[in-house]
């Protein structure tokens, strides 16, 4: 099968690209000021976490809700209202004087940061064609990877100048990227050779594959699993407890932590300029067996004895995977439902949330009553199980043919 050239993506997915990257940027200039902005109102480090916890949880309960405004009012509307939420609420919290309004705010942004993420992604898939979603996807994915490697370091810095500053200036990309979005992000556009919609089904863009016929397909169900995975290691556990283990477990520095994770996300990076390529011409199933498998040994290595060494490469391969885990499960979601489906792309979404809410306050109990290495035996079992799921794929020739039959049934086709 022959595969169209990376330079022949849609412009709407390198317009999410570039508006991915200031997003990216700006929350991780934000990031490192959010916990000392919470501690100057003299709350403890419990109120702290409740700070930063308040984003994910209220990003994950209105990601339904963003899914169904999506399928109602587009993708662009509701992906530039996101982006406006999220920089209102963030501005006013660098210039909130009490806690409990600083807390409201960020919670706010988390009901923002639900709609751009749905609609961003819809619109993605929507737009791809299905020769070209794996590499829509991992485009789409780069463009978070290296703004989230730039923001931290920068967001350093100033809020050493002013704990205000960086929220100021998160606030003012926001601006900047929603404006961008609608600049140039045109509406109603479709991908070209979307495969035809199932029999019985009806025209696919006024038709969006409900819930309860994505639940019955394996296809979506393997995506869950494995978006899980994604949300619990890379956004949860990896963030919360990897520089806990590297001070109290291999007794190195802090800056040993910063080092793991900034090769664990290099490795991301370069993974991501192959892994979309990967899921387009190699097929979804071989490639989510391969980031699953990647996935789960790279982490089966902290179950071992503590060693720099291993750590190290269990960060690198584990990053290799990832670029994997990051697009592969979103190509499948956009072969299953080709059509505006803000909702089966919001509970999607919500998988790799729950991961990242759950999996620090999982891990970091486990490691309380028993071991680090009992934490990450548990972490290897969630990706495991995602493993397991892409196994149990169903076989096809093509990615791209067109479905037929029911729409659980049609999603097989897509897996290759």
């Amino acid at each position: 099968m022959r595969v169209r050239g990376a330079g022949e993506l849609p412009r709407e997915v390198r317009v999410l690209s570039v508006v991915a990257f200031m997003v990216a940027l700006g929350f991780g200039i934000v990031s490192p000021a959010i916990p000392l902005y919470a501690r100057a109102f003299g709350v403890g480090t419990t109120a702290v976490g409740l700070a930063v916890s308040a984003f994910a949880f209220f990003r994950f309960v209105s990601a339904f809700s963003g899914g169904a405004l999506v399928e109602r009012l587009g993708e662009r509307v509701v992906l530039a209202a996101g982006l406006l939420t999220v920089a209102v609420t963030t501005g006013l919290a660098g210039l909130a004087d009490s806690f409990p309004l600083f807390l409201g705010l960020r919670a706010a942004g988390g009901i923002g940061s639900a709609l751009f993420t749905v609609a961003a992604l819809s619109l993605l898939l929507r737009v791809a064609p299905p020769t070209h979603r794996g590499r829509a996807a991992a485009t789409y994915q780069g463009g978070f990877i290296l703004g989230g490697i730039a923001g931290p370091a920068v967001g350093g810095l100033l809020a050493e100048l002013s704990p205000s500053l960086p929220f100021l200036l998160y606030a003012g990309s926001l601006i900047v990227a929603g404006g961008f979005g609608l600049l140039f992000l045109r509406p109603g556009k479709a991908a070209a050779d979307t495969p035809a919609p199932a029999a019985g089904t009806g025209d696919a863009e006024a038709r969006p594959l409900t819930l309860s016929a994505a639940f019955r397909s394996r296809v979506y169900l393997a995506a869950l699993v494995a978006h899980l995975g994604v949300g619990w290691m890379l956004f949860g556990v990896r963030n919360s407890l990897i520089p806990l283990y590297v001070v109290e477990e291999l007794g190195r520095t802090v800056a040993w932590a910063g080092v793991g994770l900034l090769v664990g996300s290099l490795a991301q990076a370069l993974g991501l300029l192959r892994s979309g390529r990967l899921a387009d011409a190699w097929g979804r199933r071989p490639s989510l067996v391969l980031g699953a498998s990647l996935a789960t040994a790279s982490t089966a290595v902290l179950v071992l004895p503590p060693a720099t060494g291993a750590f190290l490469a269990s960060m690198a391969v584990f990053g290799l995977s990832a670029s994997l885990l990051s697009s592969v499960p979103a190509a499948l979601v956009g072969d299953l439902s080709p059509a505006r489906g803000g909702r089966v792309v919001a509970v999607f979404q919500m998988a790799a949330d729950l991961g990242a809410v759950t999996g620090p306050l999982v891990a970091g109990w486990l490691t309380d009553v028993a071991s680090y290495q009992l934490a990450f035996a548990v972490s290897t079992a969630v990706l495991g199980l995602g493993l397991v799921a892409a196994l149990a794929l169903p076989r096809a020739q093509s990615s791209a043919a067109p479905a037929s039959g029911t729409p659980a049934a049609a999603p097989g086709a897509a897996a290759r």
